[in-house]
């Protein structure tokens, strides 16, 4: 449902991105095995959710913060990219999920990296 606030980083593709992959995640983990609950679970969830919400913090910041907070989020996806791995070598999903979760990160990965050249060249 669409809210009748908004929020001008709403606007950014990378973060509409990011926010569906904290929810690709979220539905992935649900098949770990309970015991993964308060361990792998629960880190790559909040790695996930943590590249949009760095992304939503920094926005409103000076250039030097929002750069700070994108580098954030580059370092959680990469946390999620060691999630996913743990995830397939313990057998909790299968290659094509290993796949898809590394396509998407990817796919983030080069626009959180393009945004922050971006604002780079603003402020050499």
């Amino acid at each position: 449902m669409k809210s009748d606030y908004h929020f001008k980083f709403e606007d950014l593709l990378v973060y509409q991105k990011a926010m569906d992959f904290g929810e690709v995640v979220d539905t992935l983990v649900q098949s770990f095995p309970q015991r993964e609950l308060y361990a792998l679970s629960s880190q790559y969830r909040r790695g996930a959710d943590s590249i949009a919400l760095n992304i939503a913090e920094g926005y409103p910041g000076s250039d030097a913060q929002f750069v700070k907070h994108i580098n954030h989020a580059l370092h959680s996806s990469n946390e999620c990219v060691s999630a996913n791995e743990k995830a397939v070598r313990r057998g909790y999903i299968t290659h094509e999920q290993r796949e898809e979760v590394r396509k998407l990160i990817t796919v983030m990965q080069k626009m959180l990296t393009s945004l922050r050249s971006k604002i780079k060249q603003r402020n050499p």
